[in-house]
């Protein structure tokens, strides 16, 4: 392997970790095994902290690759609890709402999920990293600012209602979707759209492009790994 001319590497990310953290990480192993003080590298798409699944990085002159890598289409498994909402529209933060739920069923879930199919326009959630005047709206957020954010254009090709509990208000649902899709976001919309609200409780990328979780290394296997690869001289 060359990671100076630049390798793309799939790395399962782990629950309750940044995808910075998981780069640097990576980043500080290769640089180890090269005898190097910083290796370059990047991400092609991030995952929050309570995320898991695929995430590529790239390294050395394949970091150029990384914003054609960000357009390719994304699958996630994702489970909603109904009938309440979060601030972050996931677990980082606690309950803030709750809702009426028992009117939810199955039925009505399936009727509602068609509706955001295709192009659609999504707010960002506040808690997340789009910039307002050069800041980042969860820090803004953080220090009690106020935060507006307008609706992006995005694509969700395909959604599945993968199960529905109807004692606990559970539901687990399979998302294909385009770049920029925030699925905290659409939980919050799908929760909106059954007149109750919803917040994230899992969520894992399961698919980016052609590659699937199954192809990506564990994290904590990555050191094992990179010890059993050919290293090439690095070029300069």
């Amino acid at each position: 392997m060359n990671f100076t001319e630049g390798e793309i590497l799939f790395i399962d990310k782990p629950y309750g970790m940044s995808s910075f953290g998981a780069l640097a990480r990576v980043r500080t192993s290769i640089s180890r095994r090269l005898g190097v003080k910083r290796i370059k590298i990047g991400h092609a798409g991030t995952l929050d902290p309570l995320a898991t699944g695929v995430l590529i990085l790239c390294t050395g002159r394949r970091t150029k690759d990384i914003e054609t890598l960000q357009y390719h289409t994304k699958e996630y498994i994702a489970t909603l609890q109904l009938g309440a909402t979060t601030p972050s529209y996931d677990r980082e933060h606690t309950v803030n709402f709750t809702y009426p739920s028992n009117h939810i069923t199955r039925g009505l879930i399936e009727a509602v999920l068609p509706r955001f199919l295709g192009e659609i326009k999504q707010v960002p959630p506040e808690y997340s990293a789009c910039k307002i005047g050069g800041q980042r709206a969860y820090k803004m957020m953080r220090k009690g600012k106020d935060v507006e954010l307008k609706a992006k254009t995005l694509r969700i090709d395909e959604i599945e209602l993968l199960s529905y509990d109807a004692c606990s208000k559970q539901m687990s649902i399979r998302v294909v979707c385009g770049k920029g899709t925030y699925i905290r976001a659409l939980a919050r919309d799908i929760g909106e759209a059954l007149g109750s609200g919803a917040f994230l409780t899992q969520l894992r990328r399961t698919r980016v492009g052609d590659v699937r979780v199954e192809d990506c290394l564990q994290l904590d296997d990555f050191d094992t790994w990179l010890q059993r690869q050919t290293i090439e001289e690095q070029s300069k």
